[in-house]
């Protein structure tokens, strides 16, 4: 990591986001080159707004915070449709899918717990 970083750098769901972004850059590059403005630009798309969100929402206003999570989620299930479809065209392996499941499901469920926890801190106030 940089000398210089950004506080939401220290979140693992975000880390985890980032990491997943990844994976999915370097599966897409394995789909028909026909794919490239299609599913394969609609995936990464969709993986690389998780991470996206999270950094944007985290600077602000817990609401807003929340709202950026509720859309970095919604983008973590994008991915399972980008991944399914994958697969039943033979892009990527079953294999490679569950993977994908798993990580997806990490994800939304660490966005969940932070959502949840600010919703907390919401109501506290």
């Amino acid at each position: 990591m940089s000398k210089q970083y950004f506080k939401f750098e220290e979140l693992i769901m975000y880390q985890k986001a980032l990491e997943f972004g990844d994976m999915v850059y370097s599966q897409i590059k394995e789909f028909p080159k026909e794919e490239t403005y299609r599913l394969g630009s609609q995936f990464i798309r969709a993986a690389d707004s998780i991470a996206l969100n999270i950094a944007e929402g985290s600077s602000s206003t817990h609401p807003n915070f929340n709202r950026y999570l509720q859309i970095a989620w919604d983008s973590a299930h994008e991915c399972v449709v980008c991944s399914s479809k994958a697969v039943r065209r033979d892009f990527i392996s079953k294999e490679t899918d569950e993977d994908n499941r798993q990580r997806i499901m990490e994800l939304s469920k660490m966005i969940t717990s932070y959502k949840n926890y600010l919703k907390k801190k919401i109501n506290e106030k």
